[in-house]
């Protein structure tokens, strides 16, 4: 099986249809760069060598609202798996497909020839494997002989996945991106877990939107206090069992942990535009303590928060264009988160 792996930047901002992805003669090291999210771009357009997996990366730091639209390459499915905790909403014309916070280990597959819309609402960071339909259809009939579901009901698959994340941020942090050899196992490993997964049955009902907006408001209105779920199944209305259950089936989140990412958020604000002391800042959204902060921010995006504020001032004085990160040049490994 062939595999290629490319190093992406943040796309242009109109709508690209992708072409069918092809490998270059060139070999199955090269890094290339992704025009447009999603897309892969490729160096030689006339190149006949089909692989079965294709790997792509998207990192985008802005913290603003964007948009990107994309149409998957009509060979392809497009399996993207969150490296980061986000907030966006994924449309295909009128059908939601996903809206709120995006877990780190979320993971999400496209079907070919699929028009997709993104609606980014915070800093992600996703790695894209882009499967060959014939691939995956033979790797779902070796899964599940005399079973095999048609690969177009994976279209629109969306679930929290831990190995998934494990073997992406594996390849994305592992220092070993390059190793063509490597990243083919990776891709392999991720394409038969996927043919063996089936759609989940819910087994508990989403928390209502009216209720999950009560408990949203409540949580900012209230964030530098200490909250518990006894208080936000109260505000909910619900037990606090049926209301953490209900919680989690509708974000994806455990309470506590939904309080913390809103906690780095709102300090993720006050870093870049104020130069409140770092304990100030930890106190102002919630933490008893600094060394807690720092060690729940670094847990969620990488960075201490020191560093972190230090990366987003360095680039407001970078010559590149604001929000977005220098342009990769090809056959470039990629660096370590």
């Amino acid at each position: 099986m062939g595999l290629q792996i490319f190093k992406t930047k943040p796309s242009l901002p109109y709508p690209v249809p992708c072409d069918p992805l092809r490998t270059s003669r060139a070999g199955y090291d090269s890094l290339y760069e992704e025009r447009t999210w999603r897309c892969p771009a490729q160096d030689d357009r006339n190149a006949t060598i089909d692989a079965d997996i294709l790997v792509s990366r998207w990192i985008d730091p802005r913290s603003s609202a964007r948009h990107e639209k994309t149409v998957s390459s009509p060979d392809r499915h497009v399996i993207g798996v969150a490296l980061k905790t986000t907030n966006l909403k994924l449309t295909r014309g009128p059908h939601t497909i996903f809206d709120g916070l995006m877990p780190a280990g979320t993971l999400h597959v496209t079907g070919p020839s699929q028009p997709l819309t993104a609606e980014f609402r915070a800093p992600c960071d996703f790695i894209h494997f882009h499967v060959s339909n014939e691939y995956l259809r033979m790797r779902q009939d070796a899964a599940r002989p005399g079973l095999s579901q048609p690969i177009r009901d994976l279209n629109d698959f969306v679930i929290r996945d831990p190995l998934a994340e494990l073997l992406g941020r594996t390849l994305a942090e592992g220092g070993r991106a390059g190793d063509g050899l490597y990243a083919e196992s990776v891709g392999q490993t991720l394409v038969m877990h996927i043919a063996r997964l089936e759609q989940p049955r819910p087994t508990v009902n989403a928390l209502p939107k009216w209720r999950l907006k009560r408990v949203q408001e409540y949580v900012d209105a209230h964030l530098d206090e200490s909250i518990s779920l006894a208080d936000l199944a109260q505000v909910a209305g619900l037990s606090r069992m049926h209301f953490a259950a209900q919680f989690r089936a509708a974000t994806g989140y455990r309470p506590h942990d939904y309080l913390l990412y809103q906690r780095i958020e709102s300090a993720k604000a006050m870093l870049s535009s104020t130069d409140t002391p770092l304990a100030e800042i930890a106190l102002n959204v919630g933490f008893q303590a600094q060394a807690h902060f720092s060690t729940v921010f670094k847990r969620l995006t990488g960075e201490t928060p020191a560093r972190w504020r230090l990366s987003v001032m360095r680039d407001r004085t970078s010559p590149e264009m604001p929000g977005r990160p220098a342009a990769v040049k090809s056959n470039h490994t990629v660096a370590p988160l």
